[in-house]
């Protein structure tokens, strides 16, 4: 190891930059949505069953802190976000009786990463 390897190493940060909490949740959000579309371009129903559990956890989640008394979200906002939590779990209920089709839970959470961006 040479002088300018241990100077490279010395003043390196320590750690990497932490993300902040909106491109956090867009990454979540992302990865969850692109599960749900590749099972669904492949019918693969245990894939899908997998990522819609993701996705239902993920939403009961962002419910649970936008109903929080301190979030500092518009009030309609906090309401709107807590309505497609229901229906996120509503659709994920009859996707899997294979009474709908996932596509809608991608279009929702894919309007929410337009939204995030």
């Amino acid at each position: 190891m040479n002088a300018t390897t241990l100077a490279q190493r010395g003043y390196a940060p320590a750690a990497a930059p932490m993300k902040s909490a909106r491109k956090a949740e867009y990454d979540v959000i992302a990865r969850i949505t692109s599960r749900l579309a590749n099972a669904i371009q492949k019918k693969d129903f245990v894939a899908l069953i997998h990522a819609m559990h993701e996705n239902r956890t993920l939403w009961r989640k962002l419910a649970i802190d936008v109903a929080d008394p301190g979030n500092l979200l518009p009030d309609d906002l906090r309401a709107r976000l807590i309505y497609l939590a229901e229906f996120t779990d509503h659709q994920t209920r009859k996707v899997i009786a294979r009474e709908a089709s996932a596509a809608s839970l991608v279009e929702v959470n894919t309007a929410i990463l337009r939204g995030l961006k």
